[in-house]
């Protein structure tokens, strides 16, 4: 898995340096620094800028690009004993889902599932989380409603954001729960706000249709913890 631009780059050294498999350079780095880089690890390799645009395919790399280890995905099973679930249902945009997962650790969210898909580019969400998706465990499964179901059984409430939901301010919140988030254009189908034990909403304070599904699912999950 290729990653590159400094800050997830760094977020990773920082954190997660067993993760890095080489660590490209193509920018210059002060001698303390190439030296601490130099022992840690991981293979580390100077680069020519033209070789580095040519692996990310000419985006912005900002001279610090990276061979990491996949993410492991794991089975929602697995995440049963959790208390803090969050469910993306259809959502594909990577730079949503990224800021998801960021405001998701950040936020004590214990683990994420992707439902509505058969799989999403891991590559570029790890960038767009910058780093983060190692933090949070992360399941893939197509079917929500199996999953819905599921974890009712194992106890959970399940809330999901809806516009003609409560106020999230005026809502009893348990302990073992799940938020779910819709697409972004479509949101919620109603078939799925069926299921949910609560919708909820965010009461605006001037009209508004709505928030970006990244900003509202931030607000959510920080009022629900």
């Amino acid at each position: 898995m290729l990653i590159y631009a400094k800050q997830p780059i760094y977020y990773l050294i920082n954190k997660y340096p067993n993760k890095i498999k080489t660590l490209y350079l193509a920018k210059e780095v002060d001698k303390k620094e190439y030296s601490r880089l130099m022992k840690m690890n991981f293979t580390l390799k100077r680069i020519p800028n033209e070789a580095a645009q040519k692996m990310c395919k000419n985006a912005s790399h900002q001279g610090f690009l990276a061979d990491v280890d996949d993410v492991q995905l794991q089975p929602y099973d697995f995440f049963f004993d959790k208390k803090f679930v969050l469910i993306l249902s259809g959502l594909t945009d990577v730079g949503n889902i990224g800021a998801l997962v960021r405001s998701a650790y950040a936020l004590g969210v214990d683990a994420i599932i992707a439902c509505g898909v058969k799989q999403l580019p891991l590559e570029t969400i790890m960038r767009t989380s910058t780093g983060a998706l190692y933090d949070v465990p992360f399941a893939i499964e197509h079917n929500i409603h199996d999953v819905l179901n599921d974890f009712k059984m194992s106890g959970f409430t399940t809330y999901g954001a809806d516009m003609s939901g409560l106020d999230i301010r005026e809502t009893r919140i348990d302990k073992k729960k799940i938020l779910v988030l819709g697409s972004e254009g479509e949101g919620l189908t109603s078939r799925i706000v069926s299921k949910l034990d609560c919708a909820v909403s965010i009461k605006m304070s001037h009209e508004f249709d709505s928030l970006n599904v990244s900003v509202a699912g931030a607000i959510l999950m920080d009022r629900m913890r």
